[in-house]
This record gives structure tokens, sequence and C-alpha cells, in this order.
């Protein structure tokens, strides 16, 4: 019987909508999606990563501030979550930003 696949989700959080993007071990990205900062949206996002394998961990920016309340979400839902820095701004707008690209 094979092993389930293990996953690592990444999250790019704002105000109205988190940016979510969930990768294998190996760096190969699985999938993008979008979901409200609702705690259906927190959920549906939970339900999500999860339907792509076991969730190893995940990588958020902004957990004291917009992610602060999915943080805590995922926390009691033993997701280990870790703060992430934010790109450097000046590379970032050279190369164009994108939600999906941070």
């Amino acid at each position: 019987m094979s092993q389930p696949i293990e996953v690592i989700g990444g999250i790019d959080t704002h105000t109205d909508v988190h940016q979510a993007a969930v990768i294998d071990t190996i760096g190969r990205h699985l999938a993008t999606e979008a979901f409200p900062t609702t705690p259906a949206g927190y959920r549906d996002l939970l339900d999500w990563l999860r339907s792509h394998g076991r969730v190893l961990v995940v990588g958020m920016e902004g957990t004291g501030s917009f992610g602060a309340e999915l943080s805590r979400y995922l926390r009691a839902n033993q997701v280990t979550v870790i703060e992430v820095d934010r790109p450097d701004r000046r590379a970032r707008r050279a190369a164009g930003k994108s939600d999906s690209i941070d």
C-alpha cells in the first residue's frame, strides 16, 4: 500500500481574500486557490489543502496581522504554521508583483 503524498502550504494573507498554494515535498507546484477571510473560507482552505495530501506545514505571511485568525484556526486543527518574511519589495516590483508569485 502506498504512502499518502505529503504537501506544504503557502498563504499570502490579505484583508478580504487569502491566496493559498500547495506544493509537494520536492517543490512541485500542485495548485493555487483564493479563499475568503471568513470562518467558512478557513474551513474550505484547510479542506482544500488536505485534499492534496497530508499537510506537513504551512508557511504564511502576516500571522500577526491579516493572517492572525487563520493562523489560530490552522493551529487549532493541528497544522504547524510558520511565519515567512515577505520577499524584498524592490525585487518584487522589478520582477512584477503578483499574489500567486508570492
